[in-house]
């Protein structure tokens, strides 16, 4: 059980160091479905932006630089953009990669080390939700803002589960032990996945106006070998993995495949659903 976080923990105790491990998967993953267009949330939060050369612009919770690199491409020539995020291994790998007109720190988007009105625009892709206090995580980013400043977020919306999912769920509570959970976690998750709250929470904050949009999106993958190699990636999957020897992730692995492969012999389509928040500070 080495390296596994125990139950009931506070998230900031929990998920960086769990995306720090992980880091490099996520960073594989994450630039495979944006390269394939595949992450309609993230991609409409960057549109959403409005991010124009010379610009100053914050990505909160920024991982390994996903989206980071993209957002510093519309910011040249003469803009700036800051990578924020709490996992030290994300900042690293993100640092690894920097573009000139970018830097990274590490830095809770709960409490931001920026003066008042720093920035143009601030964006956070798939972030907020793991904020527990997402009050003070959106009043700090409507602080960091000019007047009328644009912040975006894209938020994923749990749906119908699918068969696909169905079918591995089958092999995780057979064979993986129960994921960490995070105490603190329940009023930040009922809030972004309820459109109206997640809205009256941004106006609750400061900004002036808010609009939320649903956007589904499908993603495809190669074959059962791929979904399972990235869906063990994680951060979900991947903690609980962490909690088995070798040969336990092996079998885990190996009955997933097999679960899958039966079913799904070719290539598998997932849907998703995602909200995108646009406030204006």
């Amino acid at each position: 059980m080495e390296g596994r976080e125990p139950h009931g923990v506070k998230s900031k105790d929990l998920f960086p160091a769990i995306f720090s491990r992980h880091a490099a998967a996520y960073q594989r993953r994450l630039d495979d479905i944006m390269a394939r267009g595949e992450s309609v949330g993230r991609q409409r939060a960057i549109e959403l932006a409005g991010v124009e050369p010379g610009m100053k612009v914050i990505d909160l919770a920024c991982g390994p630089g996903n989206l980071t690199r993209r957002l510093a491409a519309l910011a040249e020539p003469g803009g700036e953009v800051v990578g924020i995020d709490l996992a030290q291994g994300m900042i690293e790998l993100a640092r690894a990669t920097a573009r000139d007109n970018t830097r990274f720190e590490v830095m809770d988007i709960e409490q931001l080390a920026y003066p008042d009105a720093s920035f143009d625009v601030a964006v956070c892709g798939h972030g907020i939700q793991f904020a527990p206090d997402l009050g003070r995580a959106l009043r700090e980013a409507r602080r960091v803002l000019k007047a009328r400043g644009r912040f975006t977020a894209s938020v994923p919306v749990t749906g119908v589960r699918e068969s696909v999912w169905i079918l591995l769920d089958g092999v995780i509570d057979r064979l993986l032990p129960p994921a960490p959970k995070a105490v603190d976690q329940a009023a930040t998750r009922a809030t972004v996945t309820d459109a109206a709250a997640l809205r009256q929470a941004a106006l609750d904050a400061g900004f002036e106006s808010a609009q939320v949009e649903l956007l589904e999106e499908t993603v495809t993958w190669n074959s059962a070998d791929q979904l399972v190699s990235m869906f063990t990636s994680w951060w979900d999957c991947a903690s609980r993995l962490e909690g088995l020897d070798p040969a336990g992730r092996e079998a885990f692995t190996r009955e997933a495949l097999e679960t899958l492969r039966g079913r799904f012999p070719g290539s598998i389509t997932t849907a998703g659903r995602n909200h995108v928040l646009l406030a204006i500070a």
